[in-house]
């Protein structure tokens, strides 16, 4: 058996779908195998971590518990297999479809709060409203 080890997720926490899919990773988290840190916060420690702000607005970033960080689209494939999301983990693992993901993914990483602006407020409320209560 593979044993996975812990992920951290840096993500936007201004960015309505980008919290949405934080959100949806959290509630799938049952393992606690991803962490989250919003690069707007005072958990994010960019001397700590290697990464300044402007670099991780720029691309997602992640980092395992050996302090190896991952960026772009190998970050999800990895977030996806620890939340439990096979399908989603194993079509962003394909190699034949990286070159179309990669350029889907700067294209969003670049105009990131526009769209966000135009499908992120449904995007968080799809997911509070299907997801189990919390407190937050």
């Amino acid at each position: 058996m593979n044993t996975l080890e812990k992920l951290t997720l840096f993500y936007d926490g201004a960015c309505p779908l980008c919290q949405a899919e934080i959100l949806f990773l959290s509630r799938r988290n049952q393992a606690g195998l991803l962490d989250f840190v919003d690069i707007n916060s005072e958990r994010f420690d960019s001397d700590k971590i290697g990464i300044s702000c402007e670099q991780a607005l720029a691309a997602m970033y992640g980092q395992h518990a050996n302090g190896v960080l991952i960026q772009g689209v190998a970050v999800f494939p990895e977030a996806y297999r620890r939340a439990n999301l096979p399908f989603l983990a194993w079509i962003f693992s394909r190699k034949l479809l990286q070159p179309i993901l990669q350029v889907g993914y700067r294209f969003f990483a670049k105009n990131r709060h526009a769209i966000s602006g135009l499908f992120g407020p449904a995007a968080l409320s799809l997911v509070k409203a299907t997801s189990p209560k919390s407190t937050s």
